[in-house]
């Protein structure tokens, strides 16, 4: 699913006009990307819970040269469904039943 297909799901759901409908889906995603960039763990009770985690620094290999690299600390966005989203998604069929 799709950003613009989000906006069409709010527009049919909701009623709202196109423009506020596209509004409330950036100010949404918007206050999501604030909140993790501010260190904070964004939780939507019932859905799950957005988190940052840090990803430690290694050493790697170039594919190409099989020289060493060193990859350094970064910071990754990471989702953690809740219960009732997990099980949502397990009761749902298969996507190869279709």
């Amino acid at each position: 699913m799709t950003k613009a297909e989000i906006v069409r799901y709010l527009i049919e759901k909701s009623g709202l006009p196109r423009k506020d409908a596209v509004e409330a889906v950036e100010i949404f995603l918007a206050s999501i990307k604030e909140g993790l960039q501010s260190g904070e763990k964004v939780s939507l009770v019932g859905f799950g819970t957005f988190l940052v985690k840090l990803k430690n620094s290694r050493n790697g290999r170039n594919p190409r040269t099989s020289e060493i690299i060193h990859i350094p600390d970064k910071k990754v966005a990471s989702f953690k469904p809740g219960k009732a989203f997990r099980e949502a998604v397990n009761a749902s069929p298969s996507p190869e039943a279709k």
